[in-house]
């Protein structure tokens, strides 16, 4: 008989056996950390008896720890999917038994995660592959990433702490380059050099990230393969549930891996509205403000590449596999660092002029990876206020007094992005001469260049773009388009379109 491999630490032929036969399977799926057998309306997930640096399912009791922190992590993400663990029992004639869920694992020979069978076609990867995916999965994902992080615990001694980051980035570099010629040996140097080039500017930024609270008990592993689309939702699903040093991490870093595999797959557009419709959503942290924390993207983006980079090689290893996949990983692992100028551009015009659609459409192209954040003075005015987006303010909300705090705060936040280093659009009506001078000016303090905007559209197509919205940020109706277009707006100088 074949020798064991040396991280399989225990025998589980006969559990694996029994839940075959008991659960007469149309699939199984083998992957290094478990077992899953699809059964019906539902998929059971065996944990594999093994024990690495980074993952220990060494003990029952131990896989039973684990499949409730499964549960635990996943339910906050995905209740449509995760049902609770189901225990594997001998009874007293020495037999198997399967137990039902929620019932206590106290005593089991092994334990399962019991979930919801999905439609596999669903997955993002594989939509990604048929582009069908869409901005508005992208906001749908980015509103529940959001919410998500939002509900997580601040961990204020877990990873993240500038010593860690050097740790981490060092043990990437040094994983590329044991992988020798299955990665490209040129850019692996490339890459040791600008990753940390691109840490040490920011290591204050990193510590002020831990004591902010940006460190949470994340999903860890939110690549496309692991959301899935359900009844038009998508659900991440399949968060890390074995390692604290992998989950335990910022949260902008979490969301950087769907952005990194989103930009990979050449979906810019899709990442950039991704990475907006999260920031128009995610609480604020004081002290180290999300907005300060995209001066860490590229680091971010260019990690997640590198370690797939040195996943893929690792595979491919073993299988025999083209290794070009791999190389193109490191390859965008570098591209992420290279500098790319911030910019500011600001979009005027009245209520129902195109603002919004013409600032998505220009964004993915400004600027480095994923492209110009947003800055709305819509978004911004809910933001201040307390409220969802897709909410409504109260009577009165839109004074002069308002106004003026609602721009106050839009140029604050434009201000913060651009000395992270990335660009902006500004997105707002900009009526007033005084207005537009202020973005003018912020251009000017940040020292990036500036260019404006200006949409005229007859009163009539305003109005009927303004009534046909629904679950958007404005507030504008049919009657303030008509009460705009009485405004003098003053000279523009901005060019007109």
């Amino acid at each position: 008989m074949a020798a064991r491999p040396a991280f399989v630490v225990e025998d589980q032929s006969e559990v694996i056996a029994f839940l075959e036969r008991r659960l007469a399977p149309a699939r199984r799926i083998d992957t290094h950390g478990a077992v899953v057998l699809l059964a019906h309306d539902r998929a059971y997930k065996l944990k594999r008896a093994v024990k690495f640096s980074y993952m220990d399912f060494s003990t029952s009791g131990r896989r039973a720890a684990m499949c409730r922190a499964e549960i635990d992590i996943n339910r906050r993400l995905a209740p449509e999917i995760y049902l609770g663990v189901a225990a594997v029992r001998r009874g007293a004639d020495g037999r198997l038994a399967l137990g039902e869920v929620g019932e206590t694992t106290a005593g089991a020979v092994d334990s399962l995660v019991v979930m919801r069978r999905f439609d596999d076609s669903k997955l993002f990867d594989r939509l990604a592959d048929q582009g069908a995916l869409s901005a508005a999965m992208m906001t749908a994902l980015g509103a529940r990433i959001a919410r998500f992080h939002d509900g997580l615990p601040a961990i204020r001694d877990g990873f993240g702490r500038p010593g860690d980051y050097r740790e981490s980035v060092a043990a990437d570099i040094r994983q590329m380059r044991e992988q020798g010629g299955r990665l490209d040996p040129p850019t692996s140097e490339a890459l040791a050099e600008a990753m940390p080039r691109s840490l040490e500017p920011f290591i204050d930024l990193v510590a002020r990230r831990v004591d902010s609270g940006a460190i949470r008990r994340c999903h860890g592993d939110l690549h496309l393969r692991n959301i899935v689309l359900i009844e038009g939702q998508p659900v991440p699903f399949d968060a890390i549930e074995f390692s604290e040093r992998i989950a335990n991490i910022d949260v902008l870093y979490d969301l950087a891996f769907t952005l990194m595999d989103l930009c990979d797959r050449g979906l810019r557009v899709l990442a950039n509205r991704l990475l907006n419709e999260w920031l128009w959503r995610i609480g604020e942290l004081a002290g180290a403000p999300h907005d300060e924390a995209l001066a860490l993207l590229p680091m971010f983006l260019a990690r997640r590449a590198a370690i797939r980079a040195f996943v893929d090689s690792s595979v491919t290893a073993v299988s025999g596999a083209d290794n070009e996949p791999a190389r193109a990983y490191q390859r965008a692992a570098l591209a992420f660092l290279q500098p790319a100028p911030p910019r500011l551009l600001a979009i005027g015009g009245l209520s129902g002029s195109g603002k919004t659609t013409r600032a998505l459409q220009l964004a993915p192209e400004i600027g480095r990876a994923p492209g110009a954040v947003a800055v709305r003075s819509d978004v911004e005015r809910k933001r201040l206020a307390g409220i969802a987006l897709e909410e409504r303010m109260p009577p009165g909300s839109y004074t002069p007094e308002a106004s003026a705090r609602v721009y106050a705060a839009m140029m604050a936040r434009a201000e913060r992005i651009l000395r992270a280093g990335h660009s902006v659009v500004l997105d707002a009506v900009f009526a007033r001469p005084d207005e537009r001078q202020a973005a003018e000016a912020l251009a000017v303090r940040a020292g990036v260049p500036f260019e404006g905007l200006w949409l005229d559209v007859p009163k009539e197509v305003a109005q009927a773009r303004v009534a046909a919205r629904a679950a958007d940020a404005s507030d504008a109706t049919p009657a303030i388009v008509e009460r705009q277009f009485g405004y003098d707006v003053g000279r523009i100088d901005w060019q007109r379109r």
